[in-house]
């Protein structure tokens, strides 16, 4: 069982304590980047809990890298490098279910994070990989945020990167059912013909016919080739 007490600063931004984070912080600004047993750092939370005053405090703190900004809300849902679930299985789904509903009200917020990191001196990057080989366009895609995907392929974000399961960010919001960020991709120049790892396509991975119908429509009305 992991020790909380070493990763109370962790628990802390993910709960928006902003005091407690500012005295954990005085205490010991090193705390600032502690990863904890899943490799993310206190500033990894506090995004995800939309905690920008928090969030200010760990990126203010001396020599913090704001590389390491994944600007990803989302959670792992258990896959790790390497394991996928059973996108097909009731946890998965209930899973897939709590993120949306946790991502798009906060989609505004972390908007504003990611192009305070992209626009201050020097930026934040945008090609940088996590542990699984994802970049944030990975991620924005998952989650299907329209805006944020614009934000990153403006930033010059790989498009067509693989990650650990030979999934492109097309592969990821065509698995997630989000038509539109398939469509925003696909607009921006994504190759359509890359396979993941199971040898699948991007659009083989729709989970149900409309959302693959819609995909090919919108395809068809742009004059983009599928």
């Amino acid at each position: 069982m992991a020790d909380e007490s070493k990763y109370a600063i962790h628990a802390a931004a993910r709960e928006g304590k902003v005091s407690l984070v500012e005295s954990l912080l005085n205490a010991d600004p090193k705390l600032a980047k502690l990863k904890d047993e899943d490799g993310r750092l206190p500033i990894h939370w506090a995004a995800s809990a939309n905690n920008f005053e928090i969030f200010s405090l760990l990126v203010q703190q001396k020599g913090f890298d704001p590389d390491v900004q994944r600007l990803d809300p989302a959670h792992d849902c258990g896959e790790r490098q390497g394991q996928r679930q059973d996108r097909r299985s009731p946890s998965f789904q209930r899973c897939r279910y709590k993120r949306k509903e946790q991502q798009r009200p906060a989609s505004k917020s972390n908007l504003d994070l990611a192009r305070k990191l992209l626009e201050q001196k020097p930026p934040a990057s945008a090609r940088v990989r996590d542990k699984r080989g994802q970049y944030a366009l990975h991620r924005a895609a998952a989650v299907g945020s329209v805006p944020m995907v614009n934000l990153l392929i403006k930033a010059k974000s790989p498009l067509n990167a693989t990650d650990s399961s030979g999934y492109t960010a097309l592969h990821h919001a065509v698995a997630e059912g989000h038509g539109d960020t398939a469509v925003a991709l696909l607009k921006a120049g994504v190759e359509t013909d890359k396979k993941d790892m199971d040898g699948k396509l991007a659009l083989d991975l729709a989970p149900d016919r409309d959302v693959r119908k819609y995909i090919e429509r919108e395809c068809e009305r742009e004059g983009i080739e599928l």
